[in-house]
């Protein structure tokens, strides 16, 4: 079953939209690559490869359009605007999305993020930035050293990425990400690189944060075929 849902987003100042797969189970955002729109894990086959899970009613999974990501590669202002952008994209997430979803699945609930390339930046910062909405994050053949788009540091960036903030994490918000879960999968093959998951393990081991890196090796590369394989594999784990 699918239900698509649109609405002209006050904070981003241009419509949205969120697009649902699945009628039952633990709610599932799943963030697009780079400037990816809400449906692309379809078009890709992620949701077909997610259908015993989509059937069984364990997992229900939604998508929403990539806006940040289309503003950093459509290039819009400059570097200083799209990290703005990065940091409002989020706090849609937050104050736009999550609520929607909530409602479809009449009331609150924990929600897993997931995503891959960029889509698995905005995962693991979800979860880092939000973990009383999220409490569960794979990231698949992620891009986490974001600021190497954003030459200029500024607030929005480092509110944005957790390379930058989660080092400096102390208190409440500290001690319930220690006891989410992220999950950090990756490949060996073209495109891949592994330290970047290695990298953002580090920096969540160093707080005590739960983590774990999988590395799928050489034969797997950045790309679809890899992601259509780890989604259902993750999903079945943390459900």
């Amino acid at each position: 079953m699918v239900v698509r849902e649109q609405w002209h987003s006050p904070r981003m100042g241009r419509e949205i939209n969120l697009v649902r797969w699945g009628t039952f189970g633990v709610p599932v955002l799943v963030f697009p690559s780079a400037g990816g729109d809400a449906e692309e894990i379809d078009r890709h086959g992620v949701v077909a490869a997610c259908g015993g899970l989509l059937e069984a009613g364990r997992v229900k999974l939604y998508s929403c359009d990539s806006l940040a990501g289309r503003a950093l590669l459509e290039k819009h202002g400059d570097d200083e605007y799209r990290a703005h952008v990065l940091n409002l994209f989020h706090e849609t997430i937050r104050e736009e999305v999550v609520p929607a979803i909530f409602t479809d699945c009449h009331g609150p609930q924990p929600v897993i993020a997931a995503g891959a390339s960029i889509g698995a930046f905005n995962a693991v910062a979800m979860l880092c930035r939000y973990p009383d909405i999220f409490h569960r994050a794979v990231g698949m053949s992620g891009t986490y050293t974001i600021d190497r788009f954003y030459p200029h540091w500024s607030y929005d960036l480092y509110f944005s990425a957790p390379t930058e903030f989660v080092p400096g994490l102390s208190g409440h918000l500290l001690t319930m990400l220690q006891q989410r879960m992220i999950i950090l999968a990756t490949g060996e093959g073209q495109w891949e690189d592994a330290g970047e998951s290695w990298l953002m393990a580090d920096i969540l081991g160093g707080k005590g944060i739960p983590n774990r890196v999988d590395n799928w090796g050489p034969d797997w590369k950045h790309d679809w075929e890899t992601w259509r394989a780890m989604l259902p594999q993750y999903l079945a784990e943390l459900t």
